[in-house]
């Protein structure tokens, strides 16, 4: 197979826009003020996450025990358990479960912080240093990008939840979970970092050309966000230090959001200028005017009819 030289080139400067993007993502993520932003959304979700502990916490764990009861293939391992000496075990699956299963809202909850608290301030930051000129066309606005990311983060909920039952197998719990997230992370960022700057006809534009690699920036972040996971997997001590691990989790949830709304920065800004320039340039070219029809021999003075020929 051949691909034209336009597919190929065009391929070449999507490659360099993206690689370009995450090192200015890196380096800017690492800056003060950015850090200093990222203590607010989690300052917002510890209180939040505390609130819901202090007063649901409890009853959850007594309905969660319930319902684990109620499962005989558990209750059948919990008694296996207790006759190998390891029954101690009975008193933190409830807890460790329902964690597990708050962890989804902890993610979203961090993104939609995110999103909405440092996302402008980020989008600004890149725009001042990179982008002073870019004109702002205000294609989208807050309310507009709240609600759709209220209705994203639904799908992607709607979306863990069905697919559950696959994370029984092996391969596909460590898979699904980060596709998932990247795709919620994309869709979500890509319109943040485009609404202040571009029109919808250039969103849908730079949407248009630049999907693959905004959703391979969305998953390549769904991963990095899977990585606070890993606290987890000390397990029953997971519960003994959650009041520790929460905050921890949270916190590294916000920096990896933080991180993937600068790659989406740098990213689809440097995108739109290289739009406007190309719309620039492509206004400049000439038109080439019509070309006029030829006199006819006839009408043309200087060329002797052939009725004002001499006789011979």
């Amino acid at each position: 197979l051949t691909f034209p030289r336009h597919a190929i080139q065009g391929m070449l400067r999507a490659m360099n826009l993206f690689l370009d993007s995450f090192w200015r993502a890196l380096v800017y993520s690492l800056r003060p003020r950015v850090i200093a932003l990222s203590f607010l959304p989690l300052v917002l979700m510890v209180v939040l996450s505390g609130g819901l502990v202090y007063f649901f916490w409890e009853q959850s764990v007594q309905a969660m025990q319930v319902w684990l009861g109620e499962l005989a293939l558990l209750e059948s391992l919990m008694r296996w358990l207790e006759s190998a000496g390891a029954g101690n075990l009975r008193s933190v699956v409830a807890p460790l479960v329902l964690l597990m299963l708050t962890l989804p809202v902890i993610i979203i909850l961090s993104l939609l912080a995110v999103a909405s608290l440092m996302t402008p301030s980020l989008v600004s930051l890149v725009a001042e240093r990179r982008f002073p000129r870019l004109e702002h066309r205000h294609g989208g606005t807050f309310w507009r990008g709240l609600l759709f990311a209220l209705g994203t983060s639904l799908l992607a909920a709607l979306a863990l939840v069905v697919s559950m039952p696959l994370w029984l197998i092996p391969p596909l719990v460590v898979v699904l979970p980060p596709l998932v997230w990247g795709w919620l992370t994309y869709r979500v960022m890509a319109y943040d970092t485009l609404a202040e700057h571009a029109s919808r006809e250039e969103r849908a534009e730079l949407l248009r050309r630049h999907r693959l690699w905004m959703l391979g920036i969305g998953i390549l972040t769904g991963y990095l966000g899977a990585a606070p996971g890993l606290i987890w997997a000390v397990g029953a001590m997971a519960i003994v230090f959650a009041p520790l691990l929460v905050p921890l989790a949270i916190w590294i949830y916000t920096f990896v959001f933080a991180f993937s709304s600068l790659w989406f920065a740098h990213f689809c800004l440097a995108a739109l200028d290289t739009l406007r320039s190309e719309a620039v340039a492509a206004s400049a070219v000439p038109m080439p005017s019509p070309a006029s029809p030829a006199p006819a021999a006839s009408d043309n003075p200087t060329l002797p009819h052939a009725d004002d020929q001499p006789p011979p």
